[in-house]
């Protein structure tokens, strides 16, 4: 049996919200394989991820394999919005969301973890934001259109950029992940806002990204996962529980996909037995994606 182990491993995990979302499970399954996780979250959800992660109601969400429990070694507010804090505006400084947080942009909160951690090995990209998701691309305002792209796939190149002198020639090499999905490549009306162009953009970026930093032995690659209920897909539509049902009725394997199957994934692209494997989208979906319909 060959067993993936990340021990010594620093893994930094973006886009924890909650309990629910693919980037918990994801942090969960490496903190099981033994790195050491931190998590980088929005400033506005910083109160929500700490109750999550000390309060007793949500215990079993915690629990790891072997009874443990799932606790980052540290949590770090990070709006993928800024590259650096000369980048936020004096409205969002101020705002007490933010106020209470010194620092809360992409390079800040990056280097930071590189210099009380040592370096970083792995990094998780699993942000994605469109203030008119629910709008259709038709419908998509410049405005809303743009924040998405920065949002959901500038910040990938952003956070490899920040990432990269402290990820390079690691022992074993380094690691990214970022997660897609199929409307970056087919079209799916409902997931609007230009969040489909901004799946798409995200896959180009990997790829060239995984390029950039090659020579430094960090890998770049990408999780397209299935359908999955999330907190932020129910906000998208209403009737999400049909999409996920026509997507397992029409998948080979004829199931929707399991949260744990993409961290999964995940645990395959950051370990040694993907050391060859870079500038890839890895298909998490039960093979959707391959169906016509």
């Amino acid at each position: 049996m060959i067993a993936i182990d990340l021990s010594g491993k620093v893994a930094l995990v973006s886009g924890v919200g909650d309990n629910i979302s693919f980037a918990w499970f994801i942090a969960k399954a490496l903190q099981a394989a033994g790195a050491k996780v931190v998590l980088a979250c929005h400033p506005r959800v910083m109160g929500i991820v700490e109750g999550v992660l000390t309060r007793d109601a949500d215990k079993e969400s915690r629990l790891l394999p072997d009874g443990s429990e799932f606790k980052p070694v540290k949590v770090y507010p990070c709006d993928a919005n800024y590259d650096t804090m000369a980048d936020v505006p004096e409205e969002v400084r101020t705002n007490r969301r933010y106020a209470q947080f010194p620092e809360y942009s992409i390079k800040g909160t990056v280097d930071a973890v590189a210099a009380e951690f040592g370096g970083i090995d792995i990094m998780i990209h699993s942000m994605a934001f469109s203030s008119e998701i629910k709008n259709a691309l038709i419908d998509t305002s410049r405005k809303a259109y743009h924040e998405a792209m920065g949002i959901s796939s500038y910040s990938l190149i952003s956070m490899v950029r920040a990432a990269a002198p402290h990820m390079a020639n690691r022992p074993g090499g380094g690691s990214v992940v970022g997660l897609t999905y199929v409307a970056g490549e087919r079209v799916v009306p409902h997931y609007g806002g230009g969040m489909g162009t901004c799946k798409a953009a995200l896959q180009m970026d990997a790829k060239q990204l995984a390029w950039f930093v090659g020579d430094k032995n960090v890998r770049v690659n990408l999780i397209s996962a299935g359908p999955y209920a999330s907190r932020a897909a129910r906000a998208i539509n209403k009737d999400f529980d049909k999409l996920i049902q026509h997507a397992a009725d029409h998948s080979p394997l004829r199931r929707p996909i399991e949260p744990e199957e993409v961290a999964n994934g995940v645990l395959f692209l950051c370990s040694p037995l993907a050391a060859a494997v870079t500038g890839q989208i890895l298909y998490v979906d039960c093979g959707y994606n391959i169906m016509g319909s």
